[in-house]
């Protein structure tokens, strides 16, 4: 266990870094675009939660590119590494056209349909220049994920902070144009972010020539492309499942948060960012677990997979706990460096105490759900996930009658606890990729 401790901390420290980096480029927008006004910050809220539905899609190419490109390095197959990496920058290009296209072509209704008036006009203004640049931040998760399968962490992180570092300047001078400079408004907001991912992917592709590899040129997709992005799919399709049931569940459970007033929800919105921090930890030892995972099935090494998962709940749990505490320690100075309402306050500060009860159980689901993903796990580990959603959202209405918000906090709880004890009672026995992975280093997993 003490081996795969240090290998799982290196990947997933870089890995944090780099998913916090996608948390703040959200709020250095939002700093800049809310002196324009509160139409011009519904219209790029409304941009990221867009985004952020599309990202399912995304996470299922990047997320089984990197468990298949590692599962490959592990094995010693170069042929199959080249084959997957052809395949993702395939699927990366279709992905990016079929999400693209229809969302240009109706930017306009998209916009009105939760919006209205000016707010809408800018929301459609933002999305003629995020539509077609769609192909960027898909490009560069992929190319993100083709260096993390091959054991790199460390790059995909320095290309994020590039990229924050160059929004830092971009967002100023493109939406409030000082000086000569337009003022752009919020088609500066997404002209900036469209600048910042262009450079950063330009040099994420450098770095990948300088390494040998290349960008498949358009045309017919070469013999076993085909079969290799079905793989691709298979293997990432539970952690885009798991993403987009938690996106589904996030958005009923803020309805029922709407219920209480607005400075319940503005308390909750303040304490999910905070809660966003430390929450980000957990992913990135999930996808460590992932990527450590297959390279040790890929390398046939079966007997070793035990220990990593020993290792893993052994991260999880130091994190969940120390994240628990910490959240019901800090949650009034916390809350108190973002608002002076006492209402809001109160509210924000409720919901992180309340987080505690959830923090420990949630850390685990995450973190393990790597393991299973990358050893072929992925019916027991989608069946867990839509198991724990549920009862979360069952006990939350349930409940939030005699409990009022807290009722909805323990549903959080509730709901981690269910997907735990489902997660481990689907994989008690071992799957058939796990079993058999000493015996047939090739084997593909079963979804």
């Amino acid at each position: 266990m003490g081996g795969h401790l240090p290998r799982l901390a290196a990947l997933a420290g870089p890995v944090y870094v780099e998913l916090l980096s996608g948390v703040v480029a959200s709020v250095i927008g939002t700093f800049w675009v809310a002196r324009l006004g509160g139409t011009a910050v519904a219209a790029v809220a409304l941009a990221g939660t867009v985004e952020n539905l599309l990202l399912g899609l995304v996470l299922m190419v990047s997320s089984g590119t990197a468990v298949r490109l590692s599962r490959a390095h592990g094995a010693g197959d170069h042929g199959e590494a080249a084959r997957t990496t052809r395949a993702a920058w395939w699927l990366c290009a279709a992905g990016s056209l079929a999400l693209a296209v229809p969302g240009f072509l109706l930017r306009d209704r998209l916009a009105g349909a939760f919006l209205d008036g000016e707010a809408a006009a800018r929301a459609a203004d933002y999305f003629t220049v995020a539509f077609p640049a769609f192909v960027l931040f898909f490009a560069q998760r992929v190319a993100d994920e083709l260096f993390k399968g091959a054991g790199d962490s460390r790059t995909p992180m320095r290309i994020a902070l590039l990229s924050n570092a160059l929004l830092l300047v971009l967002d100023p001078l493109l939406i409030l144009g000082p000086g000569p400079l337009p003022a752009l408004g919020v088609t500066g907001a997404a002209l900036a972010l469209t600048a910042s991912r262009a450079i950063a992917l330009a040099v994420t592709l450098r770095l990948r020539s300088r390494a040998g590899a290349a960008v498949p040129k358009p045309g017919a997709a070469p013999r076993g492309t085909r079969a290799a992005a079905l793989r691709i799919v298979r293997a990432g399709a539970p952690f885009s499942l798991d993403f987009t049931a938690r996106m589904a569940v996030g958005t009923a459970q803020l309805g029922l948060v709407a219920g209480f007033g607005v400075a319940a929800v503005a308390g909750y919105g303040i304490g999910y960012r905070l809660l966003l921090v430390v929450t980000m930890a957990f992913y990135a030892v999930r996808q460590a677990a992932a990527l450590r995972a297959s390279h040790l099935a890929g390398a046939g090494d079966g007997g070793a997979l035990p220990p990593l998962r020993r290792a893993v709940v052994r991260l999880a749990a130091v994190l969940g706990a120390g994240t628990a505490a910490a959240s019901a320690a800090l949650a009034a100075p916390l809350t108190a460096l973002f608002t002076d309402d006492r209402a809001v306050a109160a509210q924000s500060v409720g919901f992180l105490r309340m987080a505690a009860v959830y923090l420990l159980p949630y850390a685990l689901v995450v973190a393990l759900g790597g393991v299973h993903q990358a050893t072929g796990a992925g019916r027991a580990l989608a069946c867990s996930v839509l198991l724990g959603l549920g009862a979360q959202l069952a006990c939350a209405v349930g409940l939030s009658g005699p409990l009022g918000l807290n009722g909805v906090w323990l549903g959080q709880a509730v709901g981690a606890v269910v997907q735990l004890v489902a997660l481990h009672l689907l994989t008690r026995r071992p799957t058939a990729p796990v079993a058999a992975v000493g015996a047939a280093r090739t084997l593909q997993p079963v979804e």
